[in-house]
């Protein structure tokens, strides 16, 4: 009888140090490093059970092998929570953060930039290239983009918001565009309704392509409503504006970086060194600094500016005056040329 205790008194001793030895396993797996060497993008497929997590992070190589998994999900059933999703996993953490990760539903934040002075369709193209997009336009014509947001094709240029915008994976295009056009025209109407007085401006369009034409012109912050004055002081006397990016902008693709004579001479419906007036639209995408500057322009006597080859500009009230003004960057051009 006392021999069955002290040997009923032992397998209960083996018992407990093996779960003990157990537990300490465990705990021990759960604070090991991912087998990661540099940042790694995981995608969880949707209905993964447990043993199929396991196997994907084994055979894509971040966690090791071990008779533990299992037994840790058990242990902190928290960790078996886990979210379909996309996920960014850094070489520091370890096999229960990343379990914490998946339970989480955090998942990885992408960027893409929608540069302000960029044309639309110079966005579209980024978007096209920005990883784990899911594309839902066919193609990128104004068309079907302006059908999918249910406006006009003419209403596209100049209204989406420039700014980096975060997203994760398998959203849309479409969703990405929509965030962009919603918040640039809750911006343009809070510029418009605090706009100056008495501008020459009919519609918050007209202000929105007056902004981008400063965005085109000029990238320095404190020049740009001095910019704004010289377009507006040009409308109101009845100069046109003559400037070249609505040129360019009007040549579509067949400009090749070099603006000619010719090309200013030729008629376009954006070519302002011909046409009286604003352009029919935005030439480009303008940022809010912009929008701000045409709804509040420097009062000044300026009719003219031109570069001066420092990155900023010169600005005068006069041809004779300008004139002077475009001699001096020229030789401005040529002594750097020189050097």
């Amino acid at each position: 009888m006392i021999r069955s205790k002290k040997i009923v008194v032992s397998l209960l001793a083996i018992v407990g140090l093996a779960a003990v030895l157990s537990y300490w396993q465990v705990k021990r797996f759960a604070a090991t490093p991912l087998t990661l060497q540099q940042e790694t993008i995981y995608t969880l497929p949707a209905g993964t059970g447990r043993v199929a997590l396991e196997a994907q992070l084994e055979e894509q190589k971040i966690i090791p092998h071990s008779i533990w998994f299992g037994a840790l999900l058990r242990l902190e059933p928290e960790l078996a929570t886990f979210k379909a999703g996309t996920y960014r996993l850094e070489p520091t953490m370890t096999v229960r953060s990343l379990l914490q990760l998946l339970a989480s539903g955090k998942e990885a934040q992408f960027p893409v930039r929608f540069v302000e002075g960029q044309r639309l369709k110079e966005w579209l193209s980024e978007l096209r290239k920005a990883p784990y997009i899911r594309h839902t336009l066919k193609d990128d014509q104004f068309a079907t983009l302006a059908s999918a947001l249910k406006v006009e094709p003419e209403q596209l240029e100049g209204n989406f918001f420039p700014d980096t915008w975060l997203y994760t994976a398998n959203t849309t295009d479409m969703a990405l565009l929509q965030r962009a056009h919603d918040r640039m025209k809750k911006t343009i109407a809070e510029v418009w309704q605090g706009r100056a007085d008495n501008l020459p401006y009919k519609t918050p369009q007209d202000l929105v392509t007056m902004a981008s034409i400063i965005e085109k012109e000029t990238g320095v912050s404190e020049e740009r409503a001095r910019v704004a004055s010289v377009f507006i002081n040009r409308l109101r006397t009845g100069m046109r504006l003559q400037t070249d990016p609505t040129v360019i902008y009007g040549m579509g693709d067949s400009y090749n970086g070099t603006l000619t004579r010719k090309d200013l001479e030729t008629a376009s419906a954006y070519n302002t060194y011909i046409i009286n007036g604003l352009p029919p639209g935005p030439i480009a995408m303008p940022g809010k600094a912009s929008l701000q500057a045409a709804a509040h322009p420097e009062k000044t006597n300026y009719l003219y500016f031109v570069a001066d080859g420092k990155g900023g500009h010169t600005f005068t009230t006069n041809l004779a005056s300008h004139n002077k003004a475009v001699q001096v960057y020229r030789q401005t051009l040529k002594e750097k040329n020189e050097q």
